[in-house]
Parts: C-alpha cells; sequence; structure tokens
C-alpha cells in the first residue's frame, strides 16, 4: 500500500508501506478521506515545531474517515463497508491518568503523525489503517469529508467543556483557522450569546462570519480594533486563543473582562505571558490539549445536522497529488481545510 511520508521540511513522499496484521479487537480499514492540519504543515513546512523535531522519516496525518474492510477475532457492531470516523487517541487504559478520566493525558498516548516521542507514532495517511475499534465512530449519514473533520471539532469541543458554562457568554476567537472557525461553531452551539472573531486574513475572517461569527477584526488592517473593548477592565468573559501567537494573547488578554477565562489552543511554543494583567484581573488560564470522549459527540452533532462543517472544507484532492494539499492548508488566502481522497465509497 502507499502511505504520505515526511522525510524533512519539504520533503514529502508518497511511497510503499508495510502492511501490518489484523488482531483481535481491531478493524482492518481502507482509508477514505485525510484532512492536513495545523500539526502536518509544521512538519512539512519546517520539519517539526518548538522542541519537537523529525528524527526519522513519519507517516503524516490524524483527520481521517476510512470504510471498513474486516473485522478482527471479538469485534462486534461493525460491517463491511460501512464509514466510520477514525480517532487518531489511543490512550493505554492502564496509566494514572486514564485511570483518573484523564485519557488525554495518557503517558503512553499512541497519537497517529507525533514525533513526539521516538520511534514517531506514524500516522494514519495510508491506504490502508488497522485501527482499534474503540477508535472507530460509526459515521453513517455523513460524507467521508464531514467524517474526517470530527478530530479538529474534538479538540474544540473538549476547549468547550474546559471553559464551564458558556450560555449567555461573550467570546473572543483570535486566529481563524480550522481551529479558531470550529470554535466559533463550538462557543455557538454551547449557548454563546456573542463571539467577534479576529485574525489577518480576509479570508479566513469571512468564513468565521458565515459560521457565526458576530463581528469579524481584521487586525492586519486595524490593529488597535480591541481597544474599544479594553475600557471598564475588559468585555469578553471567555477568549479561545488558536494562534499560539504571543502577541495575540497579550492583546486579547486587554479584552477579558475580571474573571475571564482564556483557553489556550494554539500551539506555537512557549510564549512571555503578562502575568501582573493576569493575576490583577484574576483570570483563568486553561491549557486546553487534544480531547478524549469529545470524539464521539463531536460525530453525533454532525450527524444530528447541530454542527455543519461542510462550509469548512474548501478543497479536496487526490492521493497522487498529496503535496498539493499541503501547499494550499499553507495559502491562508484561498483555503480553509484541504482534504486528500485516499478512495470512495
Amino acid at each position: 500500500m502507499k502511505a504520505i511520508v515526511i522525510h524533512a521540511a519539504q520533503d514529502l513522499r508518497i511511497e510503499p508501506f508495510q502492511t501490518e496484521p489484523l488482531g483481535a479487537g481491531q478493524v482492518r480499514l481502507r482509508l477514505a478521506t485525510g484532512g492536513v492540519c495545523g500539526s502536518d504543515l509544521h512538519y512539512y513546512n519546517h520539519g517539526g515545531f518548538g522542541a519537537i523535531r523529525l528524527r526519522e522519516p513519519m507517516v503524516l496525518g490524524h483527520e481521517v474517515s476510512a470504510y471498513v474492510t474486516e473485522l478482527g477475532p471479538g469485534v462486534t457492531g461493525f460491517a463491511q463497508g460501512q464509514l466510520v470516523a477514525v480517532s487518531p487517541s489511543r490512550p493505554c487504559g492502564a496509566c494514572r491518568y486514564c485511570h483518573e478520566g484523564l485519557a488525554n493525558q495518557c503517558l503512553n498516548m499512541r497519537f497517529y503523525g507525533s514525533a513526539m516521542p521516538f520511534p514517531h507514532i506514524q500516522g494514519a495517511f495510508r491506504e490502508e489503517l488497522i485501527a482499534d475499534a474503540t477508535q472507530c465512530v460509526d459515521a453513517t449519514g455523513l460524507t467521508a469529508g464531514e467524517a474526517a473533520m470530527a478530530e479538529p471539532l474534538a479538540v474544540t469541543l473538549h476547549a468547550t467543556q474546559r471553559a464551564g458554562q458558556m450560555v449567555g457568554k461573550r467570546v473572543l476567537v483570535t486566529g481563524c483557522g480550522p481551529i479558531g472557525v470550529l470554535s466559533i461553531l463550538s462557543a455557538r452551539r454551547a449557548g454563546a450569546a456573542e463571539i467577534v472573531a479576529t485574525d489577518l486574513s480576509d479570508f479566513t475572517l469571512e468564513m468565521a462570519r458565515a459560521c457565526g461569527a458576530d463581528h469579524v477584526i481584521n487586525m492586519a488592517q486595524t490593529p488597535d480594533a480591541l481597544a474599544p473593548y479594553t475600557a471598564d477592565k475588559g468585555y469578553f468573559d471567555v477568549l479561545y486563543e488558536c494562534t499560539g501567537v504571543a502577541q495575540a494573547l497579550t492583546g486579547a488578554i486587554a479584552a477579558l473582562r475580571p474573571r475571564g477565562v482564556i483557553l489556550q489552543l494554539g500551539l506555537g511554543g512557549d510564549m512571555s505571558l503578562p502575568m501582573m494583567s493576569i493575576t490583577a484581573k484574576e483570570l483563568d488560564l486553561r491549557g486546553s490539549f487534544r480531547f478524549h470522549p469529545e470524539f464521539a459527540t463531536g460525530v453525533g452533532l454532525m450527524q444530528k445536522g447541530l454542527i455543519d462543517v461542510r462550509p469548512l472544507i474548501t478543497q479536496t484532492v487526490p492521493l497522487a497529488d498529496a503535496e498539493q494539499a499541503f501547499r494550499l492548508a499553507s495559502d491562508r488566502s484561498q483555503t480553509m481545510k484541504a482534504q486528500i481522497l485516499f478512495s470512495e465509497g
């Protein structure tokens, strides 16, 4: 079978990859669609991010949907040809954090396409994938592209849960890539009363508006546009910080009201924080990392028509042109989510 393998920055290859045996409790899958994520782009454009660097070739990809082709011993509830969303999250289930219900903090996590450990955890961008049945969620009624959006949606659902009560809240979203726009959808579904979104790209801001933002601000054109929201110690109750850029976080903190909640989703490396402002306003700084149970929740919300991710899928390219998807995903003037078509149902 073929897989999409990153060897170094700008060195992406479609090459043969070994098949794996099917074990008990597992399913064999024919990959349908894969979405290019921000972390995939970090590996493609820079060979890693922060202290995390590629040290060996690695299959990329963790936003995928697939068709069931074979069931391993002991697997029930699935049928050949069934479309499933495949969670990349594979906690061990045995460590202290798994036992505490914090599966996303698993000490032995195997998350598709991650260079954090060595040897690296190989990703899911391969024509055939062996997955644990527990990773698979029935995606009946969805397109393969929608099902592949379950992973980034789960990221924002987890963040929204971390925020606590959302009904009636005023929300600021900094960064309107896929995670930022999905944060808008998640916050609105949770009951946010007002959502303001900022970015540097008119294209992404128009997408944010189309997906429910009440007001959008291009910070490149109007760098002081958040100033009116800083009066009387701030305006917003909740911040989804989706850029990982210190300047965006610092500017947003000034617009948060006392006892507001900062949800840090963006992963851009370590940042210097305005601790005096955080302390004086009694702000809650809450990291939000990955997800676990929210994956199935997201699939269910899409199936019920309560969250529509289809507008975010801006381009789909065939496997043979996979590198084009990475180039498109790097261009925020025309792309929200670029997906790769591995096979059709």
